[in-house]
């Protein structure tokens, strides 16, 4: 297919699938991540019909940008929760819960793979278990927000959960260059200092300098308008930038200089709401323009899902420990440190299934861990089938147990009959 088809394609699909959906009261993520793996590569496109589904990942791939474009808009929307009135309430336990809970979910895939290790040699090498225990941390940003906007989530956990999942991102960068370190020295025989602390150390300080440089520049620009149309093209305009200046990368010797796309635009995000008076208004508006960017993204990432590793017993029985033990630790972990900082009951019952979502930033851990060679596959694989199974149960928890918490609403009789009646004189005009 070509580019416009593909995308008008994939949001067609997204979008007639939640009309599905909505009659099992599943969230449209979910819809989107099913509408792409029915038209992707392992169902219709495997058929070759001329213009219809991705008939390979080459196809899925030649639409990264769109992917990226979306994953820094998803990003500045969540750098918008960390506004300084939010932070003096909940800053601290978000900062004690996105650590711990993510060391937990380490530390426990850790163990259980080191199990299976001990238990069926061969199966699965040291420093394969290690660097997937380091991408366990990981939590989808993207999901996590979709579920949150559709159902107009609100309460003391939707305002915890976005800010730990921010620091997610944060987390996750540097237990996993270590972890990645180590699986590296235990390959080669050779450590390397520089890659395993300084380089995550200077990717994280260049992405959080370069968000807060281009948040400045943001609000400095939109007082040279007085259109809100203009302000929110050029708001659009500079997260594009920001997304575009983050792909540069360079090395100095062994010091690798690089930026996080989603550190560096939820910078963005959080510097501009905090010094910039317009960027409540702003920030609704862009929502509004991005919302079809989200849905190609999800149609395209259920695209590219890999189904074929469902055909491997030894993926699979690796990937089923993976998910229960990451599940666990996440759970775990911020139950026990939600309580560590007195959080509600609520929040501590429900917080940890909202992180189960695993998505991108696992997809770019796995990439570089390609870099471990014949050892890279089987990461690759595991992260593959455990992000696929996330990706379609994950939204599903994260709707349930915001629910459950109470903070989202359902929609009254009164409402239902309202727009019941006002669709039948509709019809009937």
């Amino acid at each position: 297919m070509n580019g416009i088809l593909s995308v008008s394609v994939a949001l067609l699909a997204g979008l007639l699938m939640t009309r599905l959906f909505k009659i099992f009261k599943l969230p449209a993520v979910t819809s989107y991540l099913v509408a792409g793996v029915l038209i992707g590569p392992y169902c219709i496109g495997a058929l070759n019909l001329q213009s219809f589904g991705f008939h390979n990942a080459e196809e899925v791939g030649k639409l990264g940008m769109l992917s990226e474009v979306a994953l820094g808009f998803i990003a500045f929307s969540i750098g918008s929760e960390f506004r300084k009135d939010e932070l003096k309430k909940t800053g601290k336990q978000a900062i004690i819960i996105g650590i711990f809970q993510a060391l937990a979910a380490t530390v426990l895939v850790d163990l259980a793979l080191y199990g299976f290790y001990l238990l069926m040699p061969g199966k699965i090498s040291v420093s394969q278990l290690i660097t997937l225990g380091a991408i366990a941390t990981a939590t989808a940003p993207a999901a996590t927000l979709m579920v949150v906007r559709q159902y107009k989530a609100n309460g003391p956990l939707t305002k915890l959960l976005l800010p730990i999942v921010a620091l997610d991102d944060a987390v996750g960068l540097i237990v996993f260059a270590v972890s990645f370190g180590i699986a590296k020295t235990l390959i080669s025989g050779t450590v390397d200092i520089a890659a395993i602390i300084l380089n995550p150390l200077i990717e994280i300080v260049c992405s959080l300098g370069l968000g807060a440089i281009m948040g400045v520049i943001l609000t400095y620009l939109e007082k040279l308008y007085n259109s809100n149309t203009n302000r929110l093209n050029l708001t659009i305009g500079l997260v594009l930038l920001t997304v575009a200046l983050t792909s540069v990368k360079f090395e100095i010797g062994t010091i690798h200089i690089g930026f996080s796309s989603l550190l560096t635009c939820m910078m963005l995000g959080t510097i501009f709401c905090n010094i910039c008076p317009l960027s409540e208004n702003l920030m609704e508006k862009a929502d509004k323009w991005t919302s079809p960017l989200f849905a190609v993204f999800f149609v395209m990432s259920g695209a590219a899902l890999e189904m074929n590793v469902f055909t491997d017993i030894a993926i699979v029985a690796i990937g089923v420990v993976y998910i229960i033990f990451r599940s666990l630790g996440k759970y775990f972990g911020a139950f026990y440190s939600a309580k560590m900082t007195k959080c509600s009951d609520g929040i501590c019952k429900y917080l940890g299934i909202t992180l189960l979502p695993q998505a991108g930033v696992a997809l770019g851990m796995c990439t570089t861990a390609m870099q471990l060679g014949e050892e890279g596959n089987l990461i690759r694989n595991i992260t593959l089938f455990a992000v696929l199974i996330y990706e379609l149960v994950g939204p599903l928890l994260t709707k349930n147990a915001l629910m459950a918490a109470g903070e989202i609403t359902p929609m009254s009789d009164e409402v239902k009959n309202r727009r019941k009646t006002m669709l039948e004189n509709k019809n009937n005009a």
